[in-house]
């Protein structure tokens, strides 16, 4: 069923009201078990992972791209509606809300994985998103988060992945960092990326280490914290040139990354 939406104080599309206050997002999202997908490819990939759709908010004239979608009212508005809904310029046309699935525990992650990647306080979303595209796809089988990061499943971090946070695993580790542990308890080696010239260069790491690997990364700036590196098996830096100190942390877990999976069979 599609509905014209005209005015933006609507009731039945409250679930898209201000997308852009990211307090009131967090307020409102997890609280209440949703999430927003944005542009038609997420939206569809989010279906495709078994996320079960609430609504569909649309430019009036894509109603024709999402005419197949089953199972949840469709509803439309002008582009000047949808601005002033969403507090954006919808240039993508296409929003869905859907429900949350229940959380993962992080025994039942890390039982199907054989590399993971782990964040500490990584509270920017973008970079959340980056992430998990590149774990994604460059041979990661899941993310682990410290309890300080950002919601993976938050309109921009999902927009940025490609909606690859839905094809990836992941779980929250609580309490930080006492559940490290786990890991090594699965039999996983604790790689702690840093910048400091004495850590070992990624690809001298031994063969022992490489073998089921859990690379810890930390938020831009402060990196991760003393417990973290304390908590490690061995500390790993990218090797950098021309006095630059390390890359955005998206940019270093893709190297990484694809450091411990360039000798995967293609």
């Amino acid at each position: 069923m599609t509905v014209l939406i005209t005015t933006a104080d609507d009731d039945r599309i409250a679930d898209y009201r201000s997308l852009t206050d990211l307090a009131l997002r967090t307020r409102f999202e997890p609280p209440n078990g949703l999430f927003i997908a944005e542009g038609e490819l997420v939206v569809r990939r989010a279906l495709r992972s078994g996320y079960r759709l609430r609504s569909v908010l649309v430019d009036a004239k894509r109603v024709d791209q999402v005419a197949d979608i089953e199972g949840a009212t469709v509803y439309a508005a002008t582009p000047d509606v949808l601005e002033a809904i969403t507090g954006f310029h919808v240039h993508r046309g296409v929003l869905a809300s859907f429900h949350r699935k229940d959380p993962v525990p992080v025994e039942s992650v890390l039982s199907e994985a054989r590399r993971v990647l782990i964040l500490e306080d990584v509270n920017n979303h973008t970079n959340i998103g980056a992430v998990f595209r590149g774990a994604a796809g460059l041979g990661m089988d899941a993310v682990l988060l410290s309890p300080t990061c950002a919601d993976p499943l938050y309109r921009r971090a999902v927009r940025v992945s490609m909606g690859e946070v839905f094809a990836l695993p992941y779980a929250f580790l609580d309490p930080w960092p006492d559940s490290l542990q786990l890991l090594r308890d699965n039999g996983f080696s604790l790689l702690a990326l840093t910048p400091d010239p004495s850590a070992t260069p990624i690809q001298a790491l031994d063969a022992s280490l490489r073998r089921r690997p859990a690379l810890l990364f930390g938020a831009e700036g402060p990196g991760l914290s003393r417990h973290a590196l304390d908590g490690s098996d061995a500390r790993v830096r990218i090797p950098m040139t021309r006095g630059v100190d390390s890359l955005n942390v998206a940019a270093s877990a893709a190297v990484a990354c694809w450091e411990l999976t360039r000798t995967d069979p293609v």
